[in-house]
């Protein structure tokens, strides 16, 4: 049967859902939908739109519009707002939907995490003078601001469009690394005392959890 897919992506694991439907079913119209934060994001393979829908309805009429078949929601764990609009919408337009939610990282043996529950207790979680990786995407970085008394090693894939609001805090633009020898040489480069980041999972950016256990640095985990 053939099918007409959206898969919301922006993940690792949305664009090899979008690989494996081109490879498996040709005849199928394969579409991946990504939020446009990223200025140049990695190929994807069928089609590609980029933006938002503009809330439950808009994609409700993108999904009727384009006689989309199957809505796959392959977002980051962390974005809520278009996997609760994804269920709307899917039941509006009358469209299946399917969730694929990478599990949660696991606290292994070496592993120094404190848990908490928000950004909020994040922030709050920073002892006086640390030197932090912060690991957060650019909407989340306000927030510590606050915290006149740490320095943020702020890595972000694109360079900010407007200068960042932490007072004492540097830069590092690019991709988390691949290898765990990668993210412990940043660590080690930058002094890094404390890591913030929030519990992803997957693998793409799982070797800074690695390198900490190595190097027995802290980790502030933002849970789901």
């Amino acid at each position: 049967m053939t099918e007409t897919v959206l898969i919301l992506g922006g993940t690792r694991e949305a664009a090899q859902i979008a690989a494996e439907f081109v490879r498996d079913h040709p005849d199928w119209r394969v579409i991946t939908s990504l939020a446009g934060r990223t200025k140049e994001p990695k190929p994807v393979v069928g089609e590609v739109r980029s933006g938002g829908f503009g809330g439950t309805e808009g994609l409700a009429d993108y999904l009727r519009a384009e006689c989309v078949t199957r809505l796959v929601d392959a977002t980051h764990p962390f974005a809520r707002q278009i996997s609760r609009n994804a269920k709307q919408a899917a039941r509006i337009a009358g469209v299946r939907l399917e969730t694929r939610m990478r599990p949660p990282w696991k606290n292994q043996a070496g592993d120094q995490w404190i848990e908490v529950a928000s950004l909020e207790e994040a922030c709050d979680a920073i002892p006086p003078h640390a030197r932090v990786l912060l690991a957060l995407g650019s909407q989340h970085i306000a927030l510590f601001a606050s915290r006149k008394d740490v320095h943020f090693c702020v890595r972000m894939v694109d360079p900010p469009e407007i200068p960042l609001p932490l007072p004492d805090h540097e830069l590092i633009i690019g991709l988390p690394g691949r290898t765990v020898d990668e993210e412990a040489a940043l660590l080690t480069d930058n002094a890094i005392s404390h890591i913030v980041c929030r519990n992803s999972g997957g693998d793409g950016a799982y070797a800074k959890i690695e390198a900490a256990r190595r190097l027995a640095v802290p980790v502030i985990m933002i849970g789901r």
